[in-house]
């Protein structure tokens, strides 16, 4: 395990519908895996059984839907605390949720934007904090994509800088999701990364996308990767070094085969950035 970093190398989604052929034929290239608690905690039986056994063999991180950590709903410890628990169990590696919010005193099963504003960042930073405090262990916050900015008064790269450095949390870096809102919010997207804290940067999300217009583009995780986004990728190994990187596929899964040849082109970056940041460096000493 690189010390940096809580995994290493290339990462796939678990899912449900892939557990029998990873069980039988678990792919040596990928060297991580992810799940959403929420569809894990609890779970008993042959398949709860079939789970666990898979979490003793490989390395695992979670990442989050409920968390809800922008909502002005009291923060729902019970849920911290079922997580905290799923994560010793399970030997995870890294939990991480997303900076937005799901609900007010229910949950709407989407992922809403907060508002980007200094009583926000306040808001949030606190709840950042206290789930830190329960668990045990710093967390990772992801860069979300979003469609509106309701009462904004910072811009994103604000905004999502002032709570990573304040609640002094871990960045998970989604580098489709830079794409998609330089997009839909009309900027430069590498200038957006290049602002971002590669000290703080724990693991990295690659996904597809759907282009609803020529000017919207819809987060879905349903699709390939596009070429843009794999040239973002790049881009974050050239200015941050090779940070371990996980494929999310949610629906429209393909054929085992075609979902490990991008997580094999993950592989080949990060051993192609690998060798020239290597070089970097020598000639830098040089």
């Amino acid at each position: 395990m690189d010390k940096q970093f809580p995994v290493h190398g290339a990462g796939l989604g678990y899912r449900r519908s892939l557990m029998g052929s990873l069980a039988e034929h678990p792919p040596s290239q990928v060297n991580f895996y992810e799940v959403a608690p929420e569809n894990w905690i609890g779970l008993g039986g042959a398949m709860g059984k079939q789970f666990r056994a898979f979490t003793e063999q490989h390395d695992f991180v979670c990442h989050g839907l409920s968390l809800s950590i922008g909502s002005p709903a009291p923060l729902d410890v019970d849920f911290v605390k079922r997580v905290g628990k799923f994560l010793k169990q399970h030997d995870i590696k890294l939990y991480s949720e997303h900076l937005s919010y799901c609900g007010d005193e229910g949950h709407l099963y989407d992922l809403l934007p907060i508002p980007f504003t200094e009583d926000a960042v306040k808001h949030v930073v606190e709840r950042i904090q206290r789930v830190q405090d329960i668990i045990g262990e710093r967390i990772a916050m992801e860069n979300v994509s979003y469609y509106a900015a309701p009462g904004q008064e910072m811009s994103e790269i604000e905004f999502v800088n002032t709570v990573l450095e304040q609640a002094d949390c871990l960045l998970h870096l989604d580098v489709n999701n830079i794409y998609v809102n330089s997009i839909n919010h009309r900027y430069n997207a590498e200038e957006f990364l290049n602002a971002m804290p590669g000290d703080r940067m724990a693991y990295i999300h690659i996904a597809g996308h759907y282009d609803e217009a020529e000017d919207l583009i819809v987060d879905t995780h349903g699709s390939d990767v596009i070429d843009p986004v794999w040239d973002l990728l790049e881009k974050t190994y050239e200015r941050f070094g090779v940070i371990p990187t996980l494929l999310e596929r949610d629906f429209n899964i393909p054929p085992m085969n075609e979902l490990l040849g991008e997580v094999d082109k993950i592989a080949e970056l990060q051993q192609k950035w690998t060798q020239l940041n290597d070089e970097r460096t020598v000639a830098n000493i040089g």
